[in-house]
């Protein structure tokens, strides 16, 4: 029965007093937000999955309500379809949660029951929770079928699933091998295939399997198979047997017991298979508020903030970098002769090259604004001779410029290069905050870009006498530059040398 609350506090206390299966949260509610139920419910360790529900989705809502706990995140409108697909998700973990505990419970009473079972019944519902704890359905399989041949005492085994019309043996063990295998191969055993039809257990006694194994000596002595079932549904079955001469019949108990594995071993190839698709649709999540975030974040200092404290990351600090100051020559001339649409489209395409040559040599794009630029290197990670990768990417945006034809001649990037110590991090108030650079150095280097001539690189002193001899420049001589009190030598750069 659905529980409907008015507001956050009203639905907090109906999740204390009932505890459902499903919370549907809206992030925008009177009294307390969506926000403050999930840290509510986190603080008072109510574990119930929640959808939440909001207008104003976007990808830092996102990825703080996953931290928070989150099922599923669906953005309004939504369709009933996907509204549906959501629940059933969700549901599927509290459904395996619930299947499990139910089991745990019918486990219990057995040891009750049968106390003269107890060690062999303790072993099997210790192999059981290792067996769920799996998440990779390469790695459970194979686990599934070992244990099932430890808590029967069998020489051989095989685990089969349906897939389609189709029953595949997934893992095997053969008597005379001591590991169990991962296949993957169609398979005929009618053993198999008759617990799947008729959805029970199957002993196959030394007499019925005699006049078998004159035909087909390769079969055992004695088997057991059992259904692989989750609700009414038969997935697949897991089979074991004796090859011994003298082997006996499976035991009640023994048949017991690989019924109770295989309930275990359904409910985990299930939980597998939904962490997989789940883990895939998360990962498809990331990847696209990756994409987003790539697009107003450089990929170095996101990079960063996944790898590292992010706090720390974003911390001010003060350090050596390589600055390439860029400012876009030539397209004033064409604002009275194009379409403004067309102007625009025209800046876009250099400063998208610009981007791309940022991420190709590992620097990290500074805001562009206007018709002008940055790229820095050395931070938000330590670059080995990040002076070089500056110069390569001035020389190979140029370069670009040139073969590719992005505009009419006459348009260029007049650049400035120049390395020294600079501040870096998050400056900016609220929405104008940026991960950038600034001091002294910056703006030596945004004043080499100022006397730049369209398609000309102009380096500092410093930054020549530390490449030495990899480059070709021309020493122009001494500039007086704005916020430099004595004279800059300026070199042009030429090329590599």
């Amino acid at each position: 029965t659905p529980l409907i609350a008015r507001n956050g506090l009203e639905g907090l206390e109906m999740a204390r007093q009932h505890r459902p299966d499903l919370i549907l949260l809206d992030l925008q509610m009177p009294k307390m937000n969506g926000m403050q139920v999930l840290d509510a419910l986190n603080e008072e360790s109510i574990d119930i999955p929640v959808i939440l529900m909001t207008f104003h989705g976007n990808e830092e809502i996102a990825i703080e309500v996953f931290r928070k706990g989150v099922r599923d995140y669906v953005k309004k409108p939504y369709t009933v379809e996907e509204m549906v697909a959501a629940i059933e998700r969700s549901l599927s973990e509290v459904r395996l949660r619930k299947e499990k505990d139910a089991l745990t419970e019918r486990l219990i009473a057995a040891n009750t029951d049968l106390s003269q079972r107890i060690r062999e019944l303790n072993a099997l519902y210790n192999v059981g929770k290792s067996v769920t704890a799996l998440t990779s359905i390469d790695e459970l399989l194979p686990n599934i079928l070992r244990a099932a041949t430890e808590v029967t005492g069998t020489e051989e085994g095989s685990l089969h699933l349906i897939q389609g019309e189709e029953l595949i043996c997934r893992a095997i063990k053969q008597p005379d091998e001591s590991n169990i295998r991962a296949v993957y191969q169609a398979s005929k055993n009618r053993f198999a295939w008759h617990v799947i039809q008729h959805g029970q257990p199957l002993v196959v006694t030394p007499q019925e399997l005699a006049p078998l194994r004159q035909k087909n000596p390769a079969l055992p002595v004695a088997a057991l198979y059992s259904p692989l079932t989750l609700g009414s549904r038969v997935i697949g079955a897991l089979g074991v047997g004796n090859m011994r001469e003298n082997a006996q019949p499976f035991r009640k108990q023994d048949a017991a017991m690989l019924s109770a594995l295989s309930d275990y071993a359904a409910i985990a190839i299930e939980n597998a298979a939904n962490f997989a698709e789940l883990s895939q649709f998360k990962d498809q999540e990331m990847n696209s508020v990756l994409v987003s975030l790539e697009q107003v974040i450089s990929p170095n200092l996101i990079e960063r903030l996944l790898t590292d404290n992010p706090q720390e990351a974003l911390q001010p600090m003060r350090g050596e970098v390589s600055v390439l100051a860029v400012d876009l020559r030539g397209y004033p001339m064409l604002i009275d002769h194009v379409q403004p649409g067309q102007l625009v489209e025209l800046i876009n395409r250099h400063f998208s090259l610009l981007t791309d040559i940022a991420a190709e040599y590992g620097g990290t794009l500074d805001r562009v604004s206007g018709d002008g630029g940055l790229i820095f290197f050395n931070a938000p990670q330590h670059q080995a001779q990040h002076e070089f990768l500056a110069v390569e990417a001035a020389l190979q945006l140029q370069h670009r410029i040139e073969t590719n034809k992005l505009g009419p001649e006459g348009i260029r990037f007049g650049i400035g290069l120049h390395l020294g110590d600079a501040v870096i991090g998050t400056m900016g108030v609220l929405s104008g905050v940026n991960y950038t650079v600034a001091g002294k150095e910056v703006l030596l280097a945004r004043r080499l870009q100022e006397q730049a001539r369209p398609g000309q690189i102009l380096m500092s002193d410093q930054m020549v006498a530390r490449l030495g001899k990899r480059i070709q420049v021309n020493l122009l001589g001494e500039m007086a530059v704005r916020g430099q009190q004595a004279l800059v030598k300026v070199y042009e750069l030429l090329g590599l040398a």
